[in-house]
């Protein structure tokens, strides 16, 4: 098993339709407005930019970013990771049915490149885990009210279901 490698797979139910979602997530750079654990986004051109993130653990991760797919018919947005992580991460959304709302899917795959979490990968690898569940939790809640201050003419909360 490789301790530096990690796998992430979170679904986010919102009771939003799935082009309002997009349209929030495809501003990489307004996300540090909403999702706290993400702590600054710098936009380099449209396609690449640098990103910090915190979340409980006491340390920052900076990773470069490029874009390799935006598609708003498909709903899908994948970037391309360097720095402290190297890989993918990629967000697929679908209409629930019933036309209910959007399942976010959130995927992610990367080598840890961080030399702090190299070092303590065997030992720290449950806390890391722990850490990342803990900052998706962050984001979509953060993301749900978001979507809430962007259509208060709703008669429905805007709420992660």
């Amino acid at each position: 098993m490789d301790w530096c490698h990690y796998r992430f797979r979170t679904v986010w139910r919102l009771a939003v339709p799935p082009d309002a979602v997009y349209a929030v997530l495809e501003r990489a750079e307004e996300y540090p407005s909403w999702w706290p654990q993400v702590r600054e986004v710098v936009p380099h051109d449209e396609r690449t930019g640098t990103a910090r993130f915190r979340s409980l653990l006491p340390y920052d991760l900076h990773v470069t970013a490029e874009a390799r797919r935006r598609d708003p018919d498909a709903r899908v947005l994948e970037i391309r990771l360097g720095g402290d992580l190297e890989g993918w991460a990629r967000w697929t959304l679908t209409a629930l049915p019933g036309g209910t709302g959007t399942r976010a899917l959130y995927e992610q795959e990367v080598e840890v490149r961080n030399p702090l979490m190299r070092a303590f990968a065997v030992p720290g690898r449950p806390l890391f885990r722990a850490n990342h569940a803990l900052m998706m939790r962050g984001g979509r809640r953060g993301l749900a009210a978001r979507l809430r201050r962007q259509d208060l003419s709703r008669s429905a909360p805007v709420r992660p279901v």
